[in-house]
């Protein structure tokens, strides 16, 4: 098992020494200890961080991602989290579709000039008043 001090996972990983302090408060990382003042974590924390990273980037909180990993140096997946997760990014980005659908009908409109006359611009406002309050 290899060690890496808190100044190498930082250079490895580009994950601010203060962010994996706060990981470790959240019980995402575990430190093996310490040399000196210095954190020491076992080589897998890399892998833990990527998948950290990974599951920020696909919306997930850092809670849901501590409820997904397991303690310790494995990395399991829980997939029916992971299978929600995808789904939820699906109904986003039909969403998302829908408003830069109508974002391109209200810049066509010829009465861009004053949008209360464009029906599209309206249609728009209303969509995300029914969002707004739904």
């Amino acid at each position: 098992m290899r060690e890496l001090d808190i100044g190498e996972v930082v250079r490895r990983s580009g994950v601010p020494a203060s962010t994996l302090r706060y990981y470790e408060q959240l019980g995402l990382l575990q430190v093996l200890g310490r040399r000196g003042l210095r954190r020491q974590y076992h080589e897998q924390v890399l892998e833990r961080l990527a998948l950290i990273g990974l599951g920020q980037s696909a919306g997930l909180s850092l809670q849901q991602i501590g409820a997904a990993m397991p303690q310790g140096a494995g990395l399991a997946l829980d997939c029916s989290a992971l299978l929600a997760q995808a789904d939820a990014l699906q109904r986003q980005i039909r969403g998302l579709q829908r408003v830069q659908d109508r974002l391109r009908r209200a810049a066509a409109c010829p009465h861009a000039d004053d949008a209360r006359r464009c029906a599209s611009f309206r249609r728009l406002l209303r969509a995300q008043q029914r969002v707004a309050h739904g």
